[in-house]
């Protein structure tokens, strides 16, 4: 349900997850920014207790 709202600056799915050091939660957003700016195609796959995979694709230039 959350998995379109993991581009937002800020946002953090698990807030109760114990990682060894906290994010700020900006990370995904600034690499959205990166991606659009370049014109990529970006999305994310991912399903509960198997994991997440993140994916890219950026246009060919001649």
């Amino acid at each position: 349900d959350d998995i379109s709202k993991i581009w937002d600056r800020y946002y953090k799915i698990d807030k109760e997850h114990v990682r060894v050091s906290n994010g700020s939660g900006i990370g995904l957003a600034i690499v959205k920014e990166i991606l659009e700016l370049h014109n990529a195609k970006y999305g994310v796959i991912s399903n509960l207790k198997e994991g997440s995979t993140f994916w890219f694709e950026f246009p060919i230039v001649k």
